[in-house]
């Protein structure tokens, strides 16, 4: 436990980049874009981020899978990696590029739409072989590949929105700078081009898209769930509204910023663990502990949500915080999921969360296309809020019967908890 906490701190200091450098974005984008802008990025941006989970085909995590368990070499899956993303990402572009033009509101502007699509290739490429680095468990690597791109997306955006004044144009071209530099990165620096090859083993890539696939599923229908209301309010209701939620939305992505600290060395570590049992039980010891984390940063939120909101991004984004405070209890249940859906998938049962997470997905359609006509943004945040919520309790009895242990038991805090992290304190 005391190595698992000293990777947390290096793991959090690139997530410290990573939050900072969104929040940054945020506020430039709000600031020079205003609620209309900001809401045609988001209808721009939402197929291209939601179909991230259907076009990286899991590849990511049974990557790490394969490699953690050694069950194929690294040279091996670098060859199928190149080859698997030449294929999807082609794919991914077409399909992608449909949705947008013809079902977004914003897709009428062909500029804007490719510059939407130019990223997903790029992106592709680099979430596929960040699944060797957590594989190896070299989590140095793989975080860089998290929080580089996101620093220069927002150096960008400082650069084109203020000084060049570009507007939206400037935004998407911004969001192409980082993956593009990391892409470029990756390839070089890690004999990646020797791995480019026409000789296809059908057999790793047939187990790598078999395993990936459900990957791909579990992660297509949470991010729905995520994504539904944006793609309903841009349906439904105006940019305006659309982005009112964003920037509402966007600050509870951050409190999840703090499970995800801990999913990311959660998944390498399950993904390499002899003792399948007793890692779960360590993992429900980081559920407690984040629980808590994001419970007393979700009381901060609250009592300060409307200072945050008007001062980060201007009065005209005054009604984003009562669709903050909405969200925030959904937000705080959804980290069940958060920290053990990643045990589950490190020990290759991604589906079990398929079965919390389609009833959730079905509730979260009906609601918002019952409440976005009536109240707006409002109704997509109270439609997440309860989806979330049944979602998160759904998953938590599901992995309770998976590995055996009580809910009781999965909950109740221990003095044990947090003594890891008090002794490694002490010792620096």
């Amino acid at each position: 436990m005391a190595s698992f906490i000293k990777d947390l701190f290096a793991v959090g200091a690139s997530k410290v980049i990573v939050i900072l450098s969104g929040i940054g974005t945020s506020i430039v984008t709000a600031r020079y874009l205003g609620p209309e802008g900001n809401g045609t990025i988001a209808a721009l941006a939402v197929y291209p981020s939601l179909f991230m989970s259907i076009g990286s085909l899991g590849i990511r995590q049974s990557t790490t899978y394969f490699l953690g368990k050694e069950i194929y070499s690294e040279e091996k899956i670098k060859t199928a990696i190149t080859q698997i993303w030449f294929l999807t990402t082609v794919v991914s572009l077409t399909i992608c590029f449909l949705l947008i033009r013809y079902l977004s509101s914003s897709g009428e502007n062909l500029t804007w739409v490719l510059m939407a699509l130019f990223p997903i290739p790029f992106t592709l490429f680099n979430t596929y072989n960040s699944g060797i680095f957590l594989g190896k468990n070299d989590i140095s690597t793989f975080n860089k590949i998290n929080w580089i791109p996101g620093l220069l997306v927002f150096i960008a955006s400082t650069i084109l929105l203020i000084a060049l004044n570009l507007g939206i144009s400037g935004a998407l071209m911004a969001l192409v700078g980082g993956p593009i530099f990391m892409f470029v990165i990756i390839l070089l620096k890690n004999k990646f081009l020797e791995a480019f090859s026409v000789s296809f083993d059908w057999k790793i890539i047939k187990s790598m898209l078999s395993l990936g696939s459900i990957y791909a599923l579990s992660l297509l229908v949470i991010n729905l769930n995520y994504k539904l209301d944006t793609i309903l309010l841009d349906k439904l209701s105006t940019p305006y509204e659309l982005g009112i939620y964003s920037k509402g939305a966007g600050i509870t992505q951050y409190l999840w910023q703090i499970p995800m600290l801990f999913s990311t060395l959660v998944f390498a570590r399950s993904a390499v663990s002899k003792d399948n049992d007793q890692f779960s039980y360590k993992v429900a010891q980081l559920l407690r502990v984040s629980f808590a984390a994001i419970g007393l940063a979700s009381i901060f939120l609250i009592i300060f949500s409307e200072f945050l909101i008007i001062g980060m991004f201007g009065e005209a984004f005054n009604e984003s915080t009562p669709v903050l405070r909405i969200l925030i209890p959904g937000v705080l249940i959804l980290t069940v999921y958060k920290v053990m859906y990643v045990d589950l998938a490190g020990k290759g049962k991604p589906w079990i969360a398929l079965y919390a997470m389609i009833p959730s997905l079905f509730v979260n359609l009906f609601l918002n296309i019952y409440l976005i006509p009536k109240y707006g943004a409002y109704g997509a945040a109270i439609s997440s809020t309860i989806s979330y919520s049944i979602g998160g309790i759904l998953f938590l009895v599901l992995y309770s019967l998976e590995t055996k242990i009580p809910i009781k038991q999965l909950l109740a805090y221990q003095s044990t908890d947090i003594a890891p992290i008090i002794k490694l304190l002490r010792k620096n």
